[in-house]
């Protein structure tokens, strides 16, 4: 039942937030070697997964998020490896003042709880979330969907097998994956103590639309680049490249493309050269299929839409700002980027941005958090609270103040 579920991922709190470094650190040095031990278990119950995600259709893209090689798990036991050594942030002191009545007063961060995580098609997320919640002395309850279900299993029971027997219920994969069991889950008051959705849209609507729990938020990622007036061609021509093909499926992926009128005749033809020789197909506003003939008509939907896949919206925009103008009304907050040799209106877009990261002259692909120098990532929030931006280990972690006297009282 998933009551005791929850019962039981409460119990392993109370050890797992009082473990030492060196004790969790120990732990998912195991987990890595489990995941490497189980290799040939996991590659063929994760092939059967994709032959059937390809037998129902399923975009390459998503496929792409699904499918592991020997290559891909030895990444996943690699992170969960860089996971072990990063810092501890459980019990590190955010601030350490003393007050004017001789009382010592500091904020310690200390472990959430119970975390339920919800996501799609990713399997990595299983063994990476289950490491980043364990090292910052969270139990975490997985829910992954349907698509890569036997997956799943395989690397969860890969690492729970090589936790010790008293924190062994800090990691637990629900069986169910239909929206019953997301509904349990996110109305679980008391028993959870926050819920992370990652996945489409759709997903993420339906759990903050009936959490009662609290949610933090892994949104679509829209992501823009806009290329200035007096940009190098070639400069902004890579970026686009590396935002829309290196891998279309993830949510740091380009997914619209904004030039500035005052100079698209020069920079788009080239741009978008390159992007179709790549295999992207672009749609385009009337001012973009006038300058690139191959551009298909976009449609108004195709603007603000998150296409996982080797499509590109184009649309030739007034300056800077008609480009802040569109990203304003179709972004949905989480990457951002501009590429401009003017130093003033890389400025002004660093201000007036609203996203979880802003990218000057560089790919929208560098939001990762790995990318970022926080190791791996349990996902990127896109909401404000409590956290935006890559999910590292500190993002796991809530405070509790600590207030030390001589025997003070109040007057």
């Amino acid at each position: 039942m998933f009551s005791e579920t929850c019962a039981r991922a409460r119990r392993a709190t109370r050890t797992l937030a009082v473990a030492t470094t060196d004790e969790k650190r120990s732990a998912l040095r195991r987990c890595a070697a489990a995941l490497s031990e189980h290799e040939a278990r996991i590659l063929r119950e994760n092939a059967l997964d994709v032959a059937d995600a390809r037998a129902r259709g399923t975009k390459d893209a998503l496929v792409d998020r699904l499918a592991l090689d020997a290559g891909r798990l030895s990444a996943m036991a690699g992170a969960v490896r860089a996971i072990a050594e990063q810092d501890d942030p459980v019990g590190e002191t955010i601030e350490d003042r003393r007050r004017p009545n001789g009382l010592r007063v500091r904020r310690v961060r200390v472990p959430l709880g119970v975390i339920g995580m919800i996501y799609e098609a990713r399997p990595n997320v299983t063994a990476e979330a289950a490491a980043l919640c364990f090292m910052a002395g969270n139990a975490v309850i997985l829910r992954g969907g349907s698509d890569a279900k036997r997956t799943n299993v395989a690397i969860a029971e890969a690492v729970r097998g090589a936790l010790p027997d008293d924190v062994r219920d800090a990691v637990q994969l629900l069986a169910d994956s239909g929206r019953e069991g997301v509904l349990e889950m996110v109305r679980a008051e008391g028993a959870i103590d926050l819920v992370i959705p990652r996945g489409g849209e759709a997903l993420i609507r339906f759990v903050t639309e009936n959490a009662r729990v609290p949610v933090v938020q892994h949104y679509k990622g829209v992501c823009h680049l806009f290329v200035d007036a007096g940009a190098d061609v070639a400069m902004a021509t890579e970026i686009a490249k590396n935002g829309k093909l290196s891998r279309p499926g993830v949510c740091n992926a380009l997914e619209c493309l904004l030039v500035d009128a005052a100079d698209a005749a020069r920079l788009l033809p080239p741009i978008a050269r390159a992007l179709v020789l790549g295999g992207c197909e672009l749609r385009g506003c009337e001012r973009t299929i006038a300058l690139v003939p191959e551009a298909k008509p976009a449609s108004p939907g195709d603007f603000g839409f998150e296409f996982l896949d080797k499509i590109l919206a184009v649309r030739v925009v007034d300056g800077l700002d008609g480009a802040l103008a569109h990203i304003r009304q179709f972004g949905s907050g989480h990457t951002e980027a501009i590429c401009t040799s003017d130093a003033s209106r890389a400025d002004r877009f660093r201000r007036e941005v609203d996203a979880a990261c802003v990218v000057v002259n560089a790919s929208t692909r560098f939001h990762d958090g790995g990318e970022l120098g926080l190791g791996a990532e349990i996902g990127i929030a896109t909401s404000r609270l409590h956290w935006r931006g890559p999910m590292g280990l500190e993002a796991l972690t809530t405070m509790k103040w600590i207030v030390d006297g001589e025997g003070q009282v109040r007057t």
